[in-house]
């Protein structure tokens, strides 16, 4: 299993970026897929998780509204698209697949700031 996140990178506060997730060693349409960020000295926290389909998404509540989670199982590819973007959004991003393990991505800063 391998996933890598790409896309991150400085953006100012109210500003906009999309992450990239690309899957591969599993049956990525087979699985819900799920973003989690870590800001310095804090726990990695959830973010938002998709289902296999891609019918159904659930996000944090502190990022409800502004992030969108979607996904391309032609392209084993599942995207985090992050609009309005605040300070306290820094952080690194992973993504997440659960299936015999747990796996996940080597992660993509993204710092908002002005």
């Amino acid at each position: 299993v391998q996933l890598v996140e790409s896309g991150g990178g400085l953006v100012q506060p109210g500003g906009s970026l999309r992450l990239s997730c690309a899957a591969s060693g599993f049956t990525f349409s087979s699985y819900m897929m799920s973003w989690y960020r870590q800001a310095p000295g804090k726990e990695r926290e959830w973010v938002a998780t998709i289902t296999s389909t891609g019918g159904t998404t659930n996000y944090a509540v502190s990022v409800k509204g502004r992030f969108t989670i979607s996904r391309d199982n032609a392209k084993n590819t599942v995207y985090l698209q992050m609009n309005s973007l605040k300070p306290e959004d820094t952080a690194v991003y992973y993504c997440k697949h659960i299936g015999p393990g747990v796996y996940w991505g080597q992660g993509t800063q993204v710092t908002v700031s002005s």
